[in-house]
Parts: structure tokens; sequence; C-alpha cells
């Protein structure tokens, strides 16, 4: 009997033989946060635009992805990232896992659409939807970086809860 998938772009896939099918990591495990973060450091444009980032300062985000009516549990994960690069990426158990300078965080919901594009980070923080604490400054001299960081997060393959 023959498998049927959705690729993320919702498009029914059929599939013989599953055997080598690979699996979308789901989305705030560690495997997923690897992905992201290999997406990350293969991203030109980021490594440009990121290049200033934690220069002479940490530049490490914990990201705090809270329950909601679509799941039933927090997630937790760490990037550090400086000069245009990701050298360290995992899930966590807890926010206070690790300390970092930067903390963005909203409910799973906000981060579905965050990751599938269709919210902007900077209005999502503008609107309540999303929350950061940090050095507003240094994140407001970095746009295009962010916008680099959630463009990758967007390229990401992800399998959601």
């Amino acid at each position: 009997m023959p498998s049927f998938f959705l690729n993320s772009d919702k498009e029914c896939l059929n599939f013989e033989n599953t055997e080598n099918v690979i699996e979308m990591p789901l989305f705030g495990t560690d495997e997923w946060v690897k992905a992201y973060m290999t997406n990350l450091n293969n991203n030109e444009a980021y490594a440009e635009a990121g290049k200033t980032w934690g220069d002479g300062w940490p530049g490490d985000f914990v990201f705090i992805v809270k329950a909601d009516a679509e799941l039933d549990h927090d997630l937790y994960f760490w990037l550090d990232i400086h000069h245009g690069k990701a050298h360290g990426a995992h899930s966590l158990k807890s926010a206070d896992e690790k300390k970092a300078p930067f903390v963005f965080d909203g409910p799973y919901s906000n981060y579905v659409k965050l990751v599938k594009g269709e919210l902007d980070p900077i209005q999502g923080l503008m609107t309540g939807k999303f929350k950061l604490q940090g050095d507003m400054g240094k994140v407001m001299r970095a746009v295009k970086a962010a916008q680099e960081l959630v463009r990758t997060i967007t390229l990401t393959d992800t399998q959601w809860y």
C-alpha cells in the first residue's frame, strides 16, 4: 500500500518505498536547532550582515516557545551567534539552563507563523506577539542580520507538533 506525505508546501507526495525517506526534524528539538545552525552558517548574506554582531560582547540568544492551544508544553533553545556565524546551538530543558544577553519569547502559534514566513519578527515585537529582552539598540543596529536570521529559519525544514 502506498504511503502519502505532505511536503512543506502542503503538496501530497506518494512514496512507494519509504525506506530512505528522511523525516523533517521536529521544531525546537536538538536536531532542528542544529539544522537551523547549519543553514545559518551556509547563508552568505547572514555572514555579511552579522559580521559585527557580538563584536566584543556576547551575541547569544535563548528562544522561549510558550505553550498555547497548539502545544501543551514550553520549548527552549539556545543559539550562540557572533561575527556572522553560529558557533553553537541546542535545545534546552529550561530557559535558565543557559544565560544569554538576548531572550526572544512568544507563544508556539506565533513561532509557527514566524517560521512559515507569515509573521515578521519586528512587527511581532511591536504588536506584542513576541517579547525581546536585551539591548534593543544593538538589535536595531543589526536589522539586516535579524532579517537574515528569520529568512534562514524559514528555510529550515520543520515538522510541527
